[in-house]
């Protein structure tokens, strides 16, 4: 152990020696940071700035509480643990994709995110800023996976990009009515979504030590990430600390957005949790991540009854569901970008259209609809639920595709249209360009697409889903 002490204290006093104006030790919410230089000159990358304490013991089903602070200057070089969760097969379709391995740790001390920046230190700089929610289901994924490796890329277009870590699953969505008992606001669940109002308000009141401008911060997700995009959006917890908005496959406006009410869930999970007569928060609180696992699949089996982990409309976080609030005009009132892939899940084109429709009627502020049609190489998967991660990242470099010249400029004109949706709230730039908004006078959507040596970007008001595509 001393000797661990004495190489730790080297490596921190050897990271001090190299700081520089380029990576200056910052003063933030906990204590002192440095980060690391990547292989882009000039951007600096943070990996695992923690932005809450650790939930657990105690701590576990609560909302985040404050960082716990820690003595000398802590070097961010390395990514903070995922949320457990279960991991892909990696024989699957999804497993082969990303390349799954049981090599990340997967613990409850989960709340850590990611900055990369081209102006550590420059408080006057006042760069936007982008926080990325990942997907999973809210049951698995985590911050850093290779496909959403585009730190640098974002960074070097003038965006300081965070990631986030979030509770999943047992973990971050269980409700029960002895959890909403000891909560000062009555309710329990949906604490996932609130480690995203954390993180949130953590990048508001830190950023500027990093270059950014807390006034213009973007959230954007995909899947579950979109879905959770859309709740922060709706959220009275989180609206007014946003200035732009994409949801990547996750919705739209629809009556099915999901959205369990509280006394469903808490009945639900209660249930579970007397049939195996689980009745203190003490006993509940004992159980590993993999007894709740266990415990929710033995009791569908037994009951025929399915245990959601979902969000939760708990009049907290949620007064209701985004659909709800959208039509009452109480989301932020923001840009917006949504759109889907051309063999998603589902076809949410008539979704997206609807809510561009319905901005335009509410709002002056813009809403941009998307398709993305591009049949990735390599196999006849089409475009599939997905996909275009590897596009808005520009993480080729990670995939085992064999990706084309058509395939580079499409992702470079996806990562400007992208950076620029964060600077400006418009995907062209400051000037305005070829991308409308979507309104019901001009009902188009862009369509992304690329052949073997091009890329190929159309406004077309008949975007064609072309359906789900096999998983293999």
């Amino acid at each position: 152990m001393k000797n661990l002490s004495i190489i730790t204290l080297m490596f921190v006093a050897l990271a001090m020696a190299s700081c520089s104006d380029s990576n200056p030790v910052l003063k933030i919410e906990g204590g002192e940071v440095i980060g690391v230089q990547t292989p882009t000159k000039g951007i600096i990358a943070y990996k695992g700035i923690p932005f809450a304490a650790p939930p657990v013991g105690n701590l576990r089903w609560k909302e985040p509480q404050p960082v716990i602070p820690w003595e000398g200057v802590k070097v961010a070089d390395t990514y903070g643990d995922a949320a457990p969760q279960t991991t892909w097969d990696p024989e699957s379709f999804y497993g082969r994709e990303w390349r799954a391995s049981g090599s990340v740790p997967f613990t409850e001390d989960c709340l850590y995110l990611n900055i990369w920046t081209p102006a550590a230190g420059k408080t006057g700089k006042k760069l936007p800023v982008a926080m990325w929610i990942h997907g999973g289901g809210l049951r698995e994924g985590f911050a850093y996976e290779p496909e959403m490796d585009g730190g640098e890329d974002w960074a070097s277009r003038g965006v300081i990009l965070v990631q986030i870590t979030y509770r999943l699953g047992s973990i971050g969505f269980f409700s029960h009515p002895l959890l909403s008992a000891e909560s000062p606001h009555g309710v329990s669940g949906n604490y996932g979504l609130l480690d995203q109002v954390a993180a949130l308000k953590w990048i508001h009141n830190n950023i500027e030590q990093f270059g950014g401008d807390p006034d213009n911060i973007t959230i954007f997700g995909q899947s579950a990430g979109a879905g959770s995009v859309q709740s922060l959006c709706a959220s009275p917890l989180s609206k007014n600390l946003i200035s732009h908005a994409i949801s990547m496959s996750g919705g739209g406006l629809s009556s099915a957005s999901p959205g369990v009410p509280l006394d469903s869930a808490q009945l639900a999970n209660k249930n579970m949790m007397d049939y195996f007569k689980k009745t203190t928060l003490e006993e509940m609180r004992a159980l590993s991540f993999e007894d709740l696992r266990q415990m929710s699949a033995d009791y569908t089996a037994a009951t025929k009854k399915s245990v959601m982990w979902s969000r939760i409309v708990d009049n907290y976080f949620l007064t209701g569901t985004f659909y709800d609030v959208a039509l009452a005009n109480e989301i932020a009132d923001i840009p917006y970008m949504f759109g889907m892939t051309a063999n998603d899940s589902r076809d949410a084109t008539e979704a997206i259209g609807d809510f561009c429709a319905l901005r335009a009627e509410k709002s002056s502020k813009p809403a941009y609809a998307y398709l993305f049609r591009r049949q990735l190489p390599g196999d006849e998967n089409g475009a599939f639920h997905s996909s275009d991660l590897w596009y808005v990242f520009h993480s080729f470099r990670h995939s085992w595709r064999p990706f084309t010249a058509g395939d580079e400029e499409l992702s470079l004109k996806i990562v400007d249209f992208w950076t620029n949706f964060a600077k400006y709230g418009d995907p062209n730039g400051k000037g305005g360009g070829v991308w409308t908004p979507y309104t019901p006078e001009v009902p188009e959507f862009m369509v992304f697409d690329a052949d073997e040596e091009k890329a190929i970007c159309t406004m077309t008001d008949t975007p064609k889903y072309k359906g789900v595509s096999p998983r293999k």
